[in-house]
């Protein structure tokens, strides 16, 4: 039996996944995301978003997978899944807010406009014949046009200081998107259909990842 480690944090993530039939493992990455990010900037300029959100999937993946926990250290039975997610806004990414006062600022930027919320998927294969291999999903996402005071009342939520874009779709930050084009599930966090393109590539079927009890 195949199991999906999912190499993330991200409570919507892991419920997308639930909601999808998948219960997934989680393993956490200690990956220093702005460390990764500068030293690939080094040395390959400035980076496209899509870019930079599967090449922070893949350094979360390539972390959990040299320090699985104890009891999968031997597992042969392993596909890893890591994602990341950024929002694009004037050529400009952005992922969470370090405190209120810059998810405040962010969302008198966003309001009324639209953005691109790129989502990196990496897929490490562990089993008899290792394989990696990653996509990036892109949704362009229409905001509504908060008042301050709306936007004051969402921050202190804290629910913005804890997503990238400072937004979420399936949260508190629901009526604040008016609109998007792509894939609602890549705008969560983790796109479904493409995780089934990814599975199919190593040979699996996103079926076969589905609880049986």
């Amino acid at each position: 039996m195949t199991r999906l480690l999912l190499a993330s944090a991200s409570p919507a993530r892991r419920a997308t996944l639930l909601a999808a039939g998948i219960e997934p493992l989680v393993a956490v990455s200690a990956v220093d995301e702005e460390a990764v990010l500068a030293a690939a900037r080094e040395r390959f300029g400035v980076l496209d978003p899509a870019d930079a959100v599967l090449l922070l999937a893949q350094a979360k993946v390539e972390d959990v997978s040299r320090n699985l926990p104890e009891d999968l250290d031997d597992a042969d039975d392993l596909l890893l899944l890591g994602c990341d997610s950024m929002l694009e806004l004037d050529g400009e990414i952005y992922g969470k807010p370090a405190d209120a006062a810059q998810a405040t600022e962010r969302w008198r930027l966003m309001r009324g406009r639209s953005g691109v919320l790129h989502t990196g998927h990496w897929l490490m294969d562990e089993r008899d014949v290792p394989a990696m291999l990653g996509a990036t999903s892109s949704t362009t996402v229409r905001f509504a046009d908060l008042s301050d005071a709306e936007i004051d009342a969402y921050v202190a939520t804290g629910e913005p200081l804890a997503v990238a874009g400072a937004f979420t779709i399936d949260g508190l930050g629901g009526p604040f998107v008016e609109r998007i084009e792509g894939d609602h599930h890549g705008v969560v966090g983790l796109s479904l259909p493409l995780l089934r393109e990814l599975l199919g590539e190593v040979g699996v079927r996103i079926s076969d990842l589905w609880r049986t009890r």
